[in-house]
C-alpha cells in the first residue's frame, strides 16, 4: 500500500465531497492523516504510526478498538440475520431491553433501541411531553444533546443554534449545577428536568454534591419527569455504571448510546419506567419507531458490550485508571500553571482547563506529535478532553503523562519565542 497516495486521496475527496472546511481544521490540528486499524487503546494510521487514543470516539470506544468478543459476536450474527424484518420478533432486541432493565437504577424497565444518542434524546423529549402532558423543559446552559433539531434545542451553547433558529419552543436553560437557579424555574408547567450528570462538551462540569438528588425532588414535587442524558457518562466511564449512581439517584428516562455498541455498531437507547411506558404506547405501541434502530447486529452488539462491562468490572478499572491519570495530569499542572488552570474529572472522563485556546492547540498539535490522540471539548475550546477507552493499560498511562510533561514544554519553549 503506498500510504502517501492513499492519504492524498482521500483528503482530495474529503476537499471535493465530504467537507473541506473540516478538512483545513484537521490538517492545521495535525490530524489530517487516515485511520487504519486499532485495537484496544492503540489506534494506527496508514504510515503505520501508532497513537494512544486518549480522544476514544468521545466515549465510544471503551471496550477499545474492535473488540474481538464484540466483532465475532456481530459477526457471527450479520452472516445470519443482520437487520430485522421489523414484521416479528426480535430475540437480541428482547435480550438487550431486558439487559438494560437489569442493570439500569430505580424503576427504568422498558427500551427503546435507535441508533445514536441523539435519536435517543430526540426520543426522551417526545416521551416527556407525551407522559406529562405539556411541553416545557428544564435544561443547563452549557449542555450539549446532539445536532437534531429538538436536541439542540435542549442543548446550551448559541453558536450551534442560531443559524437554526427558531428552534423547538419550550425550552428554558439554567446555569449547570445551581440548584437556586433549577429551583426558580421548575414549576407545574414543567414536562421534565434534562440533565446530564457531568457535563461533557462544555468541559468536563461536574456539579456538586446533591444536585441531581434536588433535580430528582423537584420534579417529584412538581409532577414532572427526570431526564438524565448518560450518552457519554454512562456505561462505567466515570467509575460508577451510571454517572447518576454516585448519588444514588434514578431518572424516568435515561438516554444511552456510544458505547452501548460496544465500539463496532452505532447503538443508542430510550430506558423509561412503566408510567412513562404506558402513557406513550397504552393507545398506539407505533407511535415511536425507527426502521434500522434495534436491528439483530446491533443489539448483539450491545448485549455483548454490557457482559463485558460487567465480567471485567470496567466501572472499577475505569476509577483507578482515572485515579492514577489524573493524578499524573495534575503533577504536570503543578510545573505548568500558567498554561493549565484546572485538571478536573471523574473517572476516566477528564478534562483539562487550559489559560488560553491557543495554547490548547498548541499541546493538542504537540501530544499528537508525541503519539497521543486528544481534542478540545466542543462548548469550551479551553478545555482538552481526555477520555482513553477503559482498558488502556498502566503502561499507556504512563505514557499519556509523559507526552503530557513534554508537550507542556514544547508549548512553553513555542510561546517564549514570541515573547
Amino acid at each position: 500500500m503506498d500510504a502517501d497516495a492513499l492519504t492524498a486521496d482521500v483528503a482530495d475527496k474529503y476537499q471535493k465531497f465530504v467537507n473541506p472546511t473540516a478538512l483545513a481544521l484537521l490538517k492545521i490540528a495535525g490530524f489530517d492523516k487516515v485511520e487504519w486499524s486499532g485495537t484496544g487503546a492503540t489506534l494506527t494510521d496508514a504510515h503505520g504510526t501508532e497513537y494512544i487514543d486518549c480522544l476514544g470516539g468521545y466515549g465510544t470506544f471503551s471496550l477499545g478498538h474492535a473488540n474481538p468478543r464484540v466483532v465475532a459476536a456481530v459477526t457471527e450474527q450479520m452472516q445470519r440475520l443482520p437487520l430485522s424484518s421489523k414484521t416479528f420478533l426480535n430475540k437480541p432486541l428482547a435480550d438487550l431491553a431486558a439487559l438494560l432493565a437489569e442493570i439500569t437504577p430505580g424503576d427504568l424497565q422498558y427500551s427503546f433501541i435507535c441508533n445514536s444518542g441523539a435519536e435517543a434524546l430526540e426520543g426522551a423529549i417526545k416521551f416527556a411531553r407525551m407522559a406529562s402532558g405539556r411541553t416545557k423543559i428544564i435544561s443547563a446552559e452549557g449542555s450539549y444533546h446532539g445536532k437534531t433539531l429538538g436536541a439542540l434545542s435542549a442543548s446550551g451553547r448559541d453558536s450551534y443554534k442560531t443559524p437554526f433558529a427558531p428552534l423547538l419552543p419550550g425550552f428554558v436553560h439554567v446555569p449547570f449545577g445551581d440548584i437556586a437557579a433549577l429551583t426558580a424555574a421548575v414549576d407545574s408547567e414543567t414536562a421534565a428536568i434534562l440533565l446530564e450528570p457531568i457535563q461533557g462538551e462544555n468541559g468536563i462540569r461536574i456539579p456538586p454534591d446533591g444536585y441531581l438528588r434536588a433535580a430528582r425532588e423537584l420534579a417529584d414535587k412538581f409532577g414532572a419527569l427526570l431526564i438524565l442524558d448518560e450518552v457519554q457518562t454512562g456505561l462505567c466511564r466515570t467509575g460508577k455504571f451510571f454517572a447518576c449512581d454516585w448519588e444514588g439517584v434514578a431518572p424516568d428516562i435515561m438516554t444511552l448510546a456510544k458505547s452501548l455498541g460496544g465500539g463496532v455498531m452505532p447503538v443508542g437507547a430510550i430506558v423509561g419506567t412503566p408510567k412513562v411506558w404506558d402513557a406513550v404506547f397504552r393507545e398506539n405501541p407505533y407511535l415511536h419507531t425507527s426502521t434500522f434502530g434495534g436491528n439483530e447486529a446491533a443489539c448483539v452488539a450491545g448485549i455483548t458490550a454490557l457482559t463485558i462491562m460487567r465480567e471485567e468490572n470496567l466501572a472499577e478499572q475505569a476509577r483507578v485508571k482515572g485515579e492514577k491519570l489524573l493524578s499524573g495530569l495534575k503533577g504536570i499542572q503543578a510545573k505548568h500553571p500558567e498554561l493549565v488552570l484546572d485538571v478536573r474529572g471523574r473517572g476516566l472522563m477528564i478534562g483539562v482547563e487550559f489559560s488560553d485556546a491557543d495554547i490548547q492547540k498548541l499541546t493538542i498539535g504537540s501530544l499528537v506529535e508525541n503519539g497521543v490522540v486528544v481534542a478540545y471539548t466542543l462548548n469550551n475550546t479551553k478545555i482538552m478532553r481526555v477520555q482513553p477507552p477503559l482498558v488502556i493499560t498502566d503502561e499507556q498511562i504512563e505514557k499519556v503523562i509523559a507526552a503530557f510533561d513534554q508537550a507542556l514544554t514544547d508549548t512553553a519553549d513555542v510561546l517564549s519565542l514570541l515573547d
